[in-house]
C-alpha cells in the first residue's frame, strides 16, 4: 500500500514545517508494517512537499495514524496538508472501488 500526503508550505514557514514533518517521519518509521518513509520536496514548486509512505497492508497504516502517539506526532504537520485522497493500492488488490461520498 502506498500513501502520499502532500503539503503546501508558505514561504518563510519551511523550518517550522521541517520540524513538524520530522516528527511525522520519526513516528511512521517506528510503526509495525511500514516498508518505507520518504519526505520529498517538489522540483518546480518549492512550497510543495510530500510525505510518501509504503505499508504492508491498509491495517498497518490505519493503526499507525490512530491513538495518542499518532495525534501528537502528526497533527502539527497536518496544518500544511492538502485535502485530497492519499491512499493507493494496486488495482488488482483494490477490487470494486466506490469513490468517497458516493452513495
Amino acid at each position: 500500500m502506498l500513501v502520499i500526503h502532500r503539503f503546501h508550505v508558505p514561504e518563510g514557514r519551511t523550518a517550522d514545517f521541517e520540524t513538524a514533518a520530522g516528527a511525522a517521519v520519526a513516528h511512521f518509521r517506528t510503526r509495525p508494517g511500514v516498508d518505507g518513509v520518504d519526505l520529498v520536496r517538489n522540483l518546480d514548486e518549492p512550497g510543495l512537499w510530500a510525505l510518501v509512505t509504503r505499508w504492508a497492508d491498509p491495517g498497518s497504516y490505519r493503526r499507525a495514524i490512530s491513538g495518542a502517539a499518532a495525534t501528537y506526532a502528526l497533527m502539527p504537520v497536518m496544518a500544511y496538508a492538502l485535502d485530497e485522497p492519499s491512499a493507493y493500492l494496486p488495482a488488482e488488490e483494490l477490487g470494486e472501488n466506490v469513490p468517497r461520498g458516493a452513495d
